[in-house]
């Protein structure tokens, strides 16, 4: 685990002098010190790492979830839900019609719509923090996009189960969804009614005994989450929500960051250990034509969310980039497709989709401005600032 730290530490290090973001290269140690590499091998099982992998994802999501206030769903639930839609309405669809094009068949494109539909949470927040643009007013609506997604991936989780697993029952389709849909409602009633409680509950003067306690109440529900089939994730996110709006939001804020960048690096170290370089020339040109659709949908919804929040071309452009990355979720589908047994060039395209996105993703982020100028109205755009790539606070 200390090499994992100081290869990742050593890489963005040597990165940003040349102003990479920090992600691609936290991946491309795990790759290049992980078991499917040649030389020095760091870790021979990805396993190994697993949990700590979880916790650093874990994190990620808890701290969006304390920039995310339930006032913004208050005011702008309607806006939000709409983005979002229409965010999935293009992404999956074009992934669900991609999938039938490479007509590997009807498990697989059904897999394909979610994995070219998701965005990565964590991937989404860390370029956020990266670029410094948490209180830029596209925020928002980025940050709705992905609740919107992250309830998406609950329900289309417990429907693909039944159909991957070869169930006949659609009540018990129906019933994990429901489960999983009641869990997040809960969550949500004590995010929006139960602040005060929570708060008094959570209120300590003593920092450490503050740490112990919200660390130990997002990953509690993360896991609870996991077992109602809902993300874990999703959990820590909404433990976020109701801590961020409490008298000690501002100090968890403050506390969990170094748990956040140190976890959130080991998260995208053991993405990177599990990517195997040599199975990609397979499918290197459904992949370059994936993440093409991707790009053409990320603009599409980029422009459709600006349109509805009043924006112009710079958030419209910070939008579609941001969002662009795919991760965790993608990787969740392929160990389902491996376990159900699919067609055997869905797990390489998958982990080369995503290496290649997890890649681009940030560094499209960070340079938005060029894609902001050929947008409609992109040339009376304000250049955006220069990002701060080593890690804005």
């Amino acid at each position: 685990m200390g090499g994992a730290f100081l290869a990742a530490a050593v890489l963005a290090r040597v990165g940003g002098r040349i102003g990479l973001p920090t992600i691609p290269l936290f991946i491309l140690a795990g790759i290049l010190l992980g078991p499917h590499t040649p030389g020095v091998v760091l870790v021979s099982d990805p396993h190994d790492l697993e949990m700590l992998s979880a916790l650093g994802l874990v994190l990620l999501l808890f701290y969006l979830g304390l920039e995310f206030h339930m006032d913004d769903l208050k005011t702008g639930g309607r806006k939000m839900a709409l983005a979002g839609g229409t965010y999935l309405a293009l992404n999956v669809g074009a992934g669900l019609g991609f999938g039938f094009a490479l007509g590997w068949g009807t498990s697989e494109a059904l897999v394909l719509a979610g994995v070219l539909g998701i965005s990565s949470s964590a991937i989404v927040t860390k370029v956020l923090v990266d670029t410094g643009r948490l209180g830029n007013p596209e925020t928002k609506p980025i940050l709705g996009i992905i609740v919107v997604e992250d309830i998406f991936l609950a329900l289309y989780l417990a429907a693909l189960q039944p159909v991957l697993s070869g169930a006949d029952s659609l009540a018990a389709a129906v019933m994990d969804g429901g489960k999983a849909f009641g869990f997040l409602l809960l969550l949500a009633l004590v995010a929006r009614f139960g602040t005060k409680v929570v708060g008094r509950l959570m209120d300590t003067r003593d920092d450490e005994l503050l740490v112990i306690s919200f660390l130990g109440a997002a990953v509690f529900v993360a896991g609870v989450s996991e077992w109602f089939g809902v993300a874990d994730a999703i959990g820590a996110f909404m433990v976020g929500l109701m801590l961020g709006s409490t008298t000690s939001g501002e100090r968890i804020r403050k506390l969990v960051h170094p748990l956040r960048d140190a976890f959130g690096a080991i998260f995208f170290f053991a993405f990177g250990l599990s990517i195997d370089p040599g199975d990609l020339p397979v499918v290197l040109w459904p992949v370059l034509a994936a993440v093409a659709v991707t790009l053409l949908m990320n603009v599409l919804a980029g422009l459709g969310a600006a349109r509805i929040y009043g924006f112009g071309a710079g958030p419209a452009a910070n939008i579609s980039t941001t969002l662009l990355a795919r991760g965790e979720f993608a990787l969740i589908l392929a160990t389902m497709a491996a376990t159900a047994g699919l067609d055997e060039r869905l797990s390489p395209f998958i982990a080369g989709y995503v290496l290649l996105l997890a890649v681009l993703g940030p560094l499209a982020a960070g340079r938005s401005q060029w894609l902001a100028r050929i947008l409609p109205g992109g040339r009376d755009a304000a250049p955006d600032p220069e990002p701060a790539m080593s890690g804005a606070r």
